[in-house]
Parts: structure tokens; sequence; C-alpha cells
């Protein structure tokens, strides 16, 4: 009896001990994307965190990487740090360690933080843990749909591109360094990126909801086209 009760209290510990870092990590990220531009901002993190924990609830993984990674995947996005892919793993290293979180877990994590990019899909390993196919089916779904639609356009406008040019082509098959510097239009990104991300879903869950965000878009280019050309 003495035995299960040691048990029982090492997992009530366990438990609160990730809530706890889970709680401080969110803290942290608000504080560090406090005035990120709007579609890489803590809501984006907040929306990938909440489709991660929702697609996690239907498979087999250690939801304290996930929330982790969905937590910190953005924390130094390259874009934003001069094509810097090391900063956000340094800083979220540094902030785990601070917050005591195994090296196992801490490993998992980074992996996530890696690996995620759309960009970098060419360069991934082919076994993909499953808590980095959730987080990238999260980050993925959260570019697709309405807020797909408005982060790219809120995105176009941060880079002042046009929105649209009827003799400017989408680039397709770009290579990682053709994409990183691409000055395209924001419809034409659609093409490039948002559209072929239904088809990148790992997992089922993720598959379900990217259906209807899919077809959102597509009626969304059919609508903007009819009024471009005034038809």
């Amino acid at each position: 009896m003495f035995d299960d009760g040691c048990c029982c209290t090492g997992f009530a510990n366990d438990f609160f001990m990730s809530e706890n870092i889970i709680h401080n990590t969110v803290d942290f990220v608000k504080e560090k994307l406090e005035g990120a531009e709007a579609g890489h901002d803590w809501f984006h993190i907040e929306r990938v965190w909440k489709l991660s924990k929702k697609i996690a609830a239907f498979e087999n993984c250690n939801t304290e990487v996930v929330e982790l990674g969905a937590l910190l995947h953005d924390i130094a996005d390259p874009k934003f740090h001069d094509g810097d892919e090391t900063l956000a793993l340094k800083i979220s290293k540094e902030f785990l360690e601070g917050q005591s979180v195994s090296s196992e877990i801490i490993e998992q994590v980074l992996f996530v933080i890696k690996n995620i990019s759309f960009k970098n899909r060419g360069e991934v390993p082919e076994n993909l843990s499953i808590e980095l196919q959730i987080v990238q089916d999260a980050d993925r779904l959260d570019a697709i749909g309405a807020i797909g639609i408005a982060r790219t356009f809120n995105f176009g406008g941060f880079k002042n591109n046009l929105m649209y040019h009827p003799e400017i082509q989408p680039k397709l098959n770009m290579t990682k360094e053709e994409y990183k510097k691409s000055q395209g239009t924001t419809i034409n990104h659609f093409y490039e990126k948002l559209l072929l991300l239904k088809d990148l879903m790992n997992t089922e869950t993720a598959k379900e909801i990217a259906l209807e965000r899919h077809d959102f878009m597509l009626r969304f280019l059919e609508e903007f086209d009819k009024e471009w050309n005034v038809l």
C-alpha cells in the first residue's frame, strides 16, 4: 500500500511540475513575442498550441513535448532574424534548461522546432516523431482557411508585396533559398505554398480539418479572380 501511495504521489508531482513548466512557457512566449508581426505573434502560437492539443488527443504521443514544441516553435522565426535558423534553438534550449526540463525532453522539443518549417521539408529525416507530426500539422492548419488568408495578406502588407499582378506567375517547386528570397505576390503564395498544405498533413485529424479550410481558400480565390477582373 505504501509503495502504491508513493507512486501516485510521484505521478502527481510530475503532473504538476509539467503544468507549471507549460504555464511558465506561456508567459515566456507572450513576453518574447510582444509587438511581433500579427501573423506570427502570441495569438498564432496560441492557436497552434490549441490545435496541437486537439490533434494529440487522438494520438499516442508525449503531450509535454507536443505542448512545448507548439509554444516555442516560432520563438525566433528566421524570417524576422536575418534568416538565422539557430537562434530559436538556442533561446528554447536555454529557457528549458532554466526550467529544469530533462535533456531527453529538450532534445525532442528542439527536434520539433528545427524540422517544422515548410521551407525545410526537403531536409527533414524520413521517420518523423509523432510529436513533430502533430505540431507541424497544427502550424500548417493555421496557415490555411480563413485565418490563413488573413495571415497571408497581413504578412504581404508587412513586406509591402503586391497583392496580385496578372503578369507575375507563381514559382512552383522552389528551392529553400529561392523560397526564402521570394518577393512574389500574396496571391501567388497560395499556389506556391498554401494550396499544397492539405496534402502534406500527417495525422488523420489534421487531414479532416484541412479539407474544409482548403475548400474555403479555393472559394476565396475564385471570388478574388471575379472581382479583380470585374466579371
